[in-house]
């Protein structure tokens, strides 16, 4: 599995889902994912890791930036 440079977090109101971005040197993946907005920051971490996993990446928690 390939690692990601980092991952972030983000509510998207307009179509009212998550928004992860993974980045992987200068290339950047774009998934939504439905859920609550008002997640707490250890499930968006969490579901950023899962969704980074389903592309084939490695991203540590750690990484993860969460925005609101």
């Amino acid at each position: 599995m390939l690692k990601a440079d980092k991952a972030e977090v983000s509510w998207d109101a307009s179509k009212k889902n998550w928004l992860i971005r993974i980045q992987i040197g200068e290339e950047v993946i774009r998934r939504t994912s439905k859920g609550s907005a008002d997640l707490d920051d250890g499930a968006l971490q969490a579901l950023a890791v899962k969704t980074a996993a389903d592309e084939g990446y490695e991203v540590a928690a750690g990484a993860v930036t969460v925005k609101r």
